[in-house]
């Protein structure tokens, strides 16, 4: 069984910077190919955040986070927050080559929060 964990989570002023890491345990190598981060913000529904290929390295990201969220396959490193980036950000493993989609991601972790203060 795969299991999912994240840390890292916090509160941080806006302009800071955070790294989420994400460790996933158990199962066997086709359980998973795709490893991602998704949020949801307060009063939203959750979001696609960055994702990764977990053979390949291939990485794809929200508009909204490209050139300031990096994604490795154990991490994300956010960098330039603000405050709207405020958020429960969970870690999730798939298999469907570069999904963006939340039902397409079988494990999840239980969520870090993350806050930015203005």
């Amino acid at each position: 069984q795969v299991q999912v964990g994240e840390t890292g989570g916090g509160l941080v002023q806006a302009g800071g910077s955070l790294r989420l890491s994400c460790t996933v345990s158990g199962g066997i190598v086709s359980d998973y190919v795709i490893m991602a981060w998704f949020r949801q913000r307060p009063g939203k529904e959750r979001e696609f955040v960055a994702g990764i290929g977990r053979i390949s390295g291939w990485t794809w990201y929200e508009e909204s986070v490209k050139g300031r969220f990096s994604i490795s396959r154990d991490y994300l490193q956010m960098n330039n927050l603000n405050p709207e980036d405020t958020a429960v950000y969970y870690c999730a493993a798939g298999r469907r080559p570069n999904s963006r989609i939340d039902t397409d991601y079988n494990y999840w972790g239980q969520g870090t929060q993350v806050t930015v203060s203005s």
